[in-house]
């Protein structure tokens, strides 16, 4: 194996492993900041010996064995190193054993132990309120996406300087805070939960529709979205909003080489080749709504919460062999229940997007115009995109045409941009007649 190979080989790895290894040395070290440092340590040990003695059989146990020797050399160093004994419920004579053994035989002990449950306090502790939102993506991509600061910084498109920062600042509000490494207590599990979904839903869907940028999509970020979404399901099976949002995602990300053409150019939805969705994706996507249903039938008080509904809307799409058989009445009614669950002025407008495939054009612009009024949907690009559409589709072009202009003025992605102004190409500037 050539060099080249094995850091190809070791930068695989990290990635699988290092949440486990992270997540194992915080239980133990009781600070996130200095077991993602352990990690590294660990991770450096392996560049420098792979290349040469070549990738271990087991690298993710060699990992966690070099990472239990800089944890002991970590304890060393400190004086907390009696407490630690105490800690992991120890209490032997350390004159009368080596104490290189014994830390070694309880990190081992602790280190191998409920690593499912590590995780997950992991992923609770990465997404925790007390941080911002953006510090929340970025520390969650790098202790369990296994990202890089400089991957993180190319994918949202922000200085490798200012996602550095945000990654150090949120370990130390940890630390400052003391934000014990433990599961939620019932009466906080909703709302954090909720945020760990609201994390990752956020790194899939900036991959799925890139906000600013010369890409339209940044499918890395829909594949690491994805990854936490599986693990995260793994790690809590009873949570019908996990399955849901897993569903949702995977059967977006099927028709991700649908949505681009040959020249990286967007293709909408009712433009799209069905017959390259990724069915493989899709079988996965509905098998996780089932799940998530099923949890829901087996409480009678449970409801349908967000990603449930948006799953369900998105099985509408994937069991579509054409566009012409959506059901788009079923997805309007969807919305409905959405908007009720979680009221928002861009559920209505996608509640109005259905109502005008449904029932026509003229029904939705009445909700379209509705909302112009809605001071968050100032700036949003896809209020007068949508509009555009529907004033087009009533042959109302020259209408349409400036909404097209004002959408194109509003949007940061530029493949969005290109196709706005395409968009409003085709209306003439004045008489009401398409090009």
């Amino acid at each position: 194996m050539t060099a080249t190979e094995t850091h190809r080989a070791i930068d695989a790895v990290w990635r699988i492993e290092s949440p486990r290894l992270i997540a194992g040395l915080t239980r133990i070290v009781r600070d996130v900041g200095v077991a993602e440092d352990l990690a590294q340590d660990a991770l450096v040990s392996a560049l420098e010996q792979w290349p040469e003695s070549g990738v271990p059989d087991n690298p993710g146990a060699w990992l966690m064995a070099a990472a239990k020797h800089r944890a002991i050399d970590y304890f060393r160093r400190n004086t907390r190193l009696e407490r630690k004994h105490e800690e992991l419920g120890r209490e032997l004579d350390a004159r009368q054993m080596n104490t290189g053994e014994i830390l070694m035989k309880d990190l081992e002990a602790a280190l191998d132990d409920d690593v499912g449950d590590d995780l997950l306090r992991l992923v609770f502790i990465s997404c925790h309120p007390v941080l911002s939102t953006e510090a929340r993506v970025a520390l969650t991509l790098r202790l369990l996406g296994g990202l890089t600061t400089d991957e993180i910084a190319r994918a949202f498109l922000v200085p490798e300087p200012t996602i550095a920062q945000r990654i150090v600042r949120a370990k130390r509000t940890l630390t400052e805070r003391r934000v014990a490494f433990e599961m939620p207590r019932r009466a906080e599990l909703a709302e954090r939960l909720s945020s760990v979904l609201e994390v990752i839903y956020l790194v899939f869907n900036e991959g799925y529709a890139a906000t600013a940028g010369d890409d339209w999509m940044r499918p890395a970020l829909c594949e690491d979205a994805l990854r936490l979404g599986r693990i995260l399901a793994e790690l809590a099976p009873h949570e019908p909003e996990v399955h849901g949002l897993v569903a949702l995602m995977e059967i977006q990300a099927s028709r991700s080489r649908a949505r681009v053409g040959p020249s990286g150019e967007p293709v909408l939805l009712l433009d799209q080749n069905r017959a390259i969705w990724d069915q493989l994706l899709i079988r996965r996507g509905l098998a996780a709504l089932d799940r998530a249903e099923s949890q829901i039938a087996k409480n009678p008080s449970a409801v349908k919460g967000t990603y449930v509904l948006q799953a369900a809307i998105a099985a509408c799409h994937a069991r579509a062999r054409v566009p012409e058989e959506t059901d788009w009445a079923r997805i309007a009614t969807l919305y409905s229940d959405l908007g009720q669950v979680a009221p928002s002025p861009v559920v209505e407008l996608n509640r109005a997007v259905s109502v005008g495939m449904a029932f026509g054009p003229a029904a939705a612009l009445q909700l379209v115009n509705a909302l112009s009024s809605e001071p968050s949907l100032k700036s949003y690009h896809l209020l007068p995109s949508v509009r555009g559409d529907l004033l087009f589709k009533l042959g109302r072009f020259r209408e349409a045409r400036d909404e097209f202009e004002r959408a194109v003025s509003l949007t940061r992605n530029a493949r969005e941009r290109a196709l706005l102004t395409e968009r409003a190409r085709a209306c003439t500037s004045g008489d009401d007649r398409p090009v």
